[in-house]
């Protein structure tokens, strides 16, 4: 379950499946909520986050394995919506609630801004413990918002950065106890709401339309 709230000017999308996984499901309603979020000409600023355990555990290796067509069809559309996201018109903030990894730590990186639970959960990038090289989509995701130091660092170890440590990496911009990281990402966005959608969308273009061609989201 993927739904929006809204705080004033700041639409809270939450992602409520248990590890919030990719599958064909959750990335087609991952679409239809940044098409409904676009379509507004309201002043707007993005809140994404998880609940419980997980922001994100990445693909659905298990649902992958029990029907390949299932991932032939989910993973242009996690890169599609990587790339989404790196434009997109609005100030996107991401409170990450608890794990982080893989396909979620790259989701991650899509956000103008990250806020990290400092007392539990990892980001990490376990490719190269599970033996799967991440796709071109995936490295221009990751390279996009990491200094090339960070991104191989943790795209060849698979280290699991606390909160802390990825601050000091440069992966999060914030780190708060677990009951402030929701709050302290929405007065982030909150901040950044009024301001000129078209000038943002404009800057972001300029800086990840060359990744964002890579996922597959322009032409």
């Amino acid at each position: 379950m993927i739904d929006v709230e809204r705080q004033g000017d700041v639409a809270i999308v939450r992602w409520r499946d248990g590890e919030n996984r990719f599958n064909r499901r959750s990335v087609a309603r991952w679409h239809e909520v940044l098409d409904e979020l676009e379509a507004t000409d309201d002043p707007l600023a993005v809140v994404i986050t998880g609940e419980g355990r997980f922001f994100s555990n990445g693909l659905d290796l298990d649902a992958f394995g029990a029907d390949p067509e299932e991932g032939k069809v989910t993973v242009p559309e996690v890169h599609r919506l990587f790339g989404r996201l790196l434009v997109f018109p609005a100030y996107v903030v991401a409170a990450l609630n608890g794990h982080t990894f893989a396909g979620g730590a790259m989701l991650a990186c899509c956000a103008d801004e990250r806020v990290m639970r400092s007392d539990r959960g990892y980001w990490c990038l376990p490719e190269a413990d599970l033996g799967l090289p991440v796709t071109e989509p995936m490295m221009a995701t990751v390279t996009a918002r990491l200094s090339v130091q960070t991104a191989a660092e943790a795209l060849n170890t698979g280290r699991r950065y606390t909160a802390e440590e990825a601050l000091a990496a440069g992966i999060v911009d914030h780190v708060a106890p677990e009951a402030e990281v929701l709050p302290r990402a929405i007065e982030r966005a909150a901040l950044v709401a009024a301001k000129s959608r078209t000038v943002i969308a404009t800057h972001k273009a300029m800086l990840f339309s060359a990744a964002a061609r890579t996922c597959g989201h322009l032409t």
